[in-house]
């Protein structure tokens, strides 16, 4: 019996975008950009304008080794995603230390903010690459110091723009309006929607 024809490239390191995108049937194989794609982005950006230029770059590095013109290559399509957190117009990535999640959890709390994650399709067929933007915006509940002690002392601030998981169900980060995958960190709506586009 033949695989199944391949779908996506996935331009990322993600465990939560790899089970965002197996949990959703997708299928894919994952091909991590170069870190480097993330240096010299400028500061002026805003935070639309940022997620869009990093999720175009991590697409275009791993696009430039499958990108092929043989007319019996499957068709494939790399998707590239950034995602970041803003808040009062500070815009929140990865922390990089404990003292650092404890900022950015202290920007948040008591506070609506907005969840932005930038996507880039990028065909193997040499097909033009749609970039979009999707967004949700969250409310973080009033946090006592003893809270954010407590959460904290474990690592799921990790990796995780604007310290927390919504996928770990803290307790006190609600979504307002939008899609609940993008705060995960894969905007799944919007990545059906873009595929369609693309024919698929």
């Amino acid at each position: 019996m033949n695989a199944p024809p391949l779908r996506l490239i996935l331009a990322s390191k993600s465990p939560r975008r790899r089970q965002l995108l197996a949990d959703a049937g997708y299928t894919f194989i994952v091909h991590p950009a170069d870190d480097r794609v993330e240096s010299g982005v400028s500061d002026a950006l805003e935070p639309d304008g940022l997620v869009r230029e990093l999720a175009y770059r991590k697409a275009a590095d791993v696009a430039a080794r499958f990108v092929s013109a043989a007319p019996d290559a499957p068709r494939a399509v790399v998707l590239g995603c950034d995602t970041i957190v803003e808040c009062q117009g500070q815009m929140l990535g990865k922390p990089a230390d404990r003292a650092d999640a404890r900022r950015m959890l202290q920007v948040l709390r008591g506070q609506e903010h907005r969840v932005i994650s930038g996507l880039c399709l990028w065909p193997t067929d040499q097909g033009e690459p749609l970039v979009d933007v999707a967004s949700t915006t969250l409310r973080t509940d009033p946090l006592g110091n003893e809270q954010l002690d407590e959460y904290l002392a474990g690592d799921d601030w990790r990796g995780k723009a604007g310290a927390f998981g919504y996928q770990d169900r803290p307790g006190w980060v609600h979504v307002v309006e939008g899609s609940e995958s993008n705060v995960v960190g894969l905007p799944l709506e919007l990545l059906a929607t873009m595929l369609g586009r693309l024919g698929f």
